[in-house]
């Protein structure tokens, strides 16, 4: 959990000490990360304490262990990032080297693409198959060695310096934005300690003091040591619950950080969530779901009953993705929060797919079919799935997670002409909504079509895939017949026959249509 607000009042006495102690700061973090790289996959304990002892005397023990953890989470994400890069360089060498090996327009399938269009594709895709091998030979080599590459302040805004013009910067403006990026400002929470952080300090009342560094405690203007702000924060969004952790002394951290395009200085409260337990399924489904399908710039979620049948109207949750990173991540948060209240209203789990588009980005296995890569790599798959999982966390909804596979298709050609009336043209995601919640539920999401009828009366009856509430065993597997129903079948043919409805059969189960004609 992160919370933000603005120190308003600062006077450029606190502009200049906390631009001092985030420039000392952050030439500390530099020289560790440094230490910490040239280290490698040899590191260990003691090397981590010996890096911590000659820190200490340029600062604490405590913004040490912050910047010391910062460095490892660092090194850490950079060595997750390397393993992605080589797990995506082996995929599109895959997929080079299968349609290589195939015939010049040879036609693929659903499961494995086909050859290439022609020969000049041919023989361009066998030179960058050459340049994917040498890139995956480098990429390993430094994997096996334990080499990273990180930049303090940002690989995107080192760029910019060599293309200002294009940036509309000048270097005065790029320099105050890069000693920004790559000032340390942060502190980690100590539970039972004095509001829960000894290192910045924050009040119930909203006063903000900090811990000057030794070579800074000239500065201070308060007592051991410490240096107070003139501004004062309140916490508009959980304030409460940020309120009760710090008047319990509880762990909170804390993170001041300048935004020179706005000339504002803002600090970031944070704590940790508990683990939330896992609710058993036969009780998320004893109300319904609300089944959720996402797209690239909205959300349709539809409400489901227990018995798999969709209740009122659709609902669609929009949101732009376009403009920087933090309007992208707000358009995503308000979209779940307003899907969040709805399921709140009813008291109803949430149904989403387990989507993962890391590897089906790349033009390897998509081939020309760019409006297709870009709708993908568009979906905000990872940033959902990590607001989702915090915000229900938060609020106590539940999320059942369903396999993705055929929603869509299935949804639209079994589910999108049945709810689609005078009044409502139900879309392929409103449809795709549906399968997902009747996914979560066990039911199956293909319906069976009504047979012909044998003469007027109608004499089958209608075929659906619902039975009835009160039909007894309608989920389970169809009793063993004790005598032969026909000449041809021998007795017990359909002992281990199974659920065939909830195996999504588009046709009837043998026994229970022998049954019916005996009957």
């Amino acid at each position: 959990m992160a919370i933000r607000d603005r120190l308003k009042g600062l006077i450029p006495q606190d502009v200049t000490v906390l631009r001092l102690v985030g420039d000392h700061l952050g030439s500390l973090a530099s020289c560790d990360l440094k230490g910490r790289c040239a280290a490698g996959l040899d590191h260990d304990t003691g090397q981590w304490a010996e890096r911590k002892r000659a820190l200490t005397a340029e600062s604490s023990s405590r913004w040490v262990g912050s910047i010391t953890k910062a460095t490892h989470d660092q090194w850490a994400l950079a060595r997750r990032g390397r393993l992605a890069h080589i797990q995506s360089l082996e995929a599109g060498i895959a997929t080079i080297t299968h349609r290589l090996s195939l015939p010049v327009g040879e036609k693929g399938t659903k499961r494995s693409p086909g050859g290439y269009r022609d020969a000049e594709e041919w023989f361009a895709k066998t030179r960058r198959l050459g340049v994917l091998q040498d890139r995956l030979a480098a990429a390993r080599a430094d994997w096996q060695a334990g080499r990273v590459r990180v930049v303090r302040g940002g690989k995107r805004l080192l760029r910019t310096r060599h293309n200002l013009d294009a940036a509309e910067l000048t270097k005065a403006e790029w320099r105050e934005r890069w000693e920004a990026a790559r000032r340390f400002l942060a502190a980690d929470g100590e539970s039972g300690k004095r509001y829960g952080n000894e290192t910045i300090r924050v009040t119930p009342e909203g006063e903000v003091s900090i811990k000057l560094p030794a070579p800074l405690a000239y500065l201070a203007n308060a007592a051991h040591g410490r240096y107070v702000l003139t501004a004062r924060v309140s916490f508009p969004h959980r304030g409460d619950q940020w309120r009760d952790r710090v008047s319990a002394n509880r762990a909170v951290a804390y993170r001041i950080c300048e935004d020179v395009q706005r000339g504002r200085w803002y600090l970031t409260a944070s704590w940790t969530i508990p683990p939330v337990k896992t609710v058993p399924l036969q009780t998320v489904r004893a109300g319904g779901v609300i089944g959720v399908d996402t797209n690239a710039d909205h959300l349709a979620a539809w409400r489901l009953d227990t018995h798999g049948n969709p209740l009122g109207e659709p609902r669609r949750f929009e949101f732009d993705l376009s403009g920087s990173a933090s309007h992208r991540d707000a358009q995503v948060r308000h979209a779940l929060t307003r899907l969040l209240h709805w399921a709140k209203q009813h008291g109803l789990a949430i149904a989403i797919e387990d989507l993962d588009f890391t590897a089906d980005t790349t033009r390897e296995k998509h081939g020309r079919r760019k409006r297709f890569r870009k709708l993908i790599s568009g979906m905000p798959v990872a940033r959902l799935r990590a607001r989702l999982v915090a915000m229900t966390a938060e609020l106590g909804i539940t999320i059942v997670a369903v396999d993705p596979a055929y929603t869509s298709k299935w949804g639209a050609q079994h589910w999108q002409k049945p709810l689609t009336s005078k009044n409502r043209n139900a879309t392929r995601h409103d449809a795709a909504a549906v399968a997902i919640g009747r996914r979560a539920l066990g039911h199956p999401i293909r319906r069976r079509t009504t047979p012909p009828p044998a003469h007027q009366s109608d004499e089958q009856g209608h075929r659906t895939v619902q039975a009835r509430p009160d039909a007894p065993g309608r989920e389970e597997p169809r009793p063993r017949i004790p005598g032969p129903p026909t000449r041809s079948d021998g007795t017990g043919c359909g002992a281990n026959a199974g659920n065939q409805d909830a195996q999504h059969r588009s046709e009837r189960p043998a026994e229970y249509a022998q049954l019916a004609l005996s009957l």
